[in-house]
């Protein structure tokens, strides 16, 4: 008997409503073998795929849902360079030689982004105006100088801006300072992910959604992966399942903490309003306990993302901080509607870097970027591909590491309030 496919909904957003079409896929109707299979089709499996493909290695995707269902789907849309740990921190925890590999790792991540973009002709109103990382109190002044200090000394293309200079190019006197990194930009990440599939696809990679899976274990070919639909026999396996990972393998889901990211846009805004908001394209996001982040889009939205509830949310209750935050930094926007609002899970680590996991041969497993997901998915795609193309241990610009469930996983939700909360506290007191 076969068993039917329950979809989860892509749920509506800006992204739903503006982005290109997704390539046609469904459910397999049959047993499939394949080199590499993989398991989610968000950036990171997508674009694991699309590498693999283009190496002429036989590769298919099994998806649950639809191309982009998670995180890769929801997200801001900036294109944020580096890790959470800044180079210093990098190279002193790891050693000159893998820490500096994950620092140009991070370097080189925004670059990906926008050549895949050029060279696939991804329509997904792509614009390298650089990001912001704005400072909202001495103590994380004093971050976001040490950020472009250490940057700039590995010869990126990041300077300081404060007083008129970040009055100018974020249209608000909220910030005194600010670190204007040249790298990064922004993307409809929805439609970059669907780009990302149809490259993939075009290249000779298979992709199935609506076929979610519920087993995996070694057989004679090397892995077997369980579906509604049939089976899945690959030499290796992927698993790119990041915020939404579940238990297919053991401990994977426990390993990271999903939390809840949420934003609301407005509609197009009338010129004369959007002309001084972001004027140059450049995407900001705070340095603070609320981690608030924003952007103008290409149709002149105020798209605007950060902390909210830890649930499935879009009732306007649910995003009324959000657009609070967004009208005390920009008094014009209290006269335009705010048309959309949605949420999702991202997958954050203890340590706030990136993890690799190889549990067993031939199983590979990327996840938690902690909020860096456009970038760092892609390119940490990009090193699984190489890894199971059959590269060495230096194709990983990440340390392998073992599946460590966090310590009483079960009662994140509580310990992210009291986290939270704690934060906002010091960063009251302006430490």
């Amino acid at each position: 008997m076969v068993q039917t496919i329950a979809r989860r909904p892509m749920p509506r957003s800006l992204y739903r409503d503006t982005a290109p079409p997704a390539p046609e896929t469904g459910p397999p109707d049959h047993d499939i073998a394949a080199q590499v299979a993989i398991v989610g089709a968000g950036f990171t499996g997508l674009s694991a795929a699309l590498h693999l493909a283009e190496a002429g290695i036989d590769t298919v995707v099994i998806e649950a849902s639809e191309i982009g269902w998670g995180a890769s789907g929801r997200n801001g849309g900036q294109v944020n360079p580096g890790l959470k740990w800044e180079p210093e921190e990098l190279e002193h925890a790891f050693g000159p030689d893998l820490g500096g590999r994950m620092v140009r790792l991070g370097h080189d991540a925004p670059a990906l982004v926008f050549d895949l973009v050029a060279r696939h002709r991804i329509d997904c109103s792509a614009k390298r105006g650089g990001t912001l990382r704005a400072a909202v109190s001495e103590r994380s002044t004093e971050g976001v100088s040490a950020f472009q200090r250490q940057w700039a000394a590995r010869g990126a293309d990041v300077v300081i801006a404060e007083g008129k200079e970040m009055a100018r190019l974020t249209g608000t006197g909220a910030y005194l300072l600010g670190a204007h990194d040249r790298r990064g930009g922004q993307v409809n990440p929805l439609a970059y992910c669907r780009g990302l599939a149809r490259a993939a696809v075009k290249a000779g990679a298979r992709l199935f959604t609506d076929t979610p899976a519920t087993g995996l274990a070694r057989n004679a070919q090397g892995w077997e992966l369980s579906t509604p639909k049939g089976r899945v026999s690959a030499q290796r396996v992927i698993l790119a399942t990041n915020g939404y990972s579940d238990d297919l393998w053991p401990g994977l889901r426990r390993s990271v903490i999903p939390v809840f990211s949420s934003i609301t846009a407005t509609e197009p805004l009338p010129p004369e309003l959007a002309a001084p908001i972001m004027p140059n394209g450049v995407v900001l996001y705070e340095m603070s306990a609320s981690y608030a982040y924003y952007r103008l889009d290409e149709a002149g939205r105020f798209v605007m993302g950060g902390r909210s509830v830890l649930r499935p949310a879009s009732a306007p209750d649910d995003f009324r901080t959000l657009v609070a935050h967004a009208t005390r930094l920009f008094p014009v926007l209290k006269a335009v509607e705010w048309t959309h609002r949605w949420n999702g899970q991202v997958a954050v680590t203890w340590d706030h870097l990136p993890h690799l996991h190889e549990p067993e041969p031939g199983l590979l497993v990327g996840l938690g970027y902690n909020g860096r997901g456009v970038a760092m998915a892609t390119i940490t795609g990009r090193m699984l591909a190489r890894r199971a193309a059959g590269g060495g241990p230096e194709t990983l610009d990440l340390p392998l590491t073992r599946i460590s469930p966090i310590p009483f996983h079960a009662g994140w939700p509580l310990a992210v309030k009291a986290r939270l909360k704690w934060d906002r506290l010091r960063e009251g007191a302006g430490r």
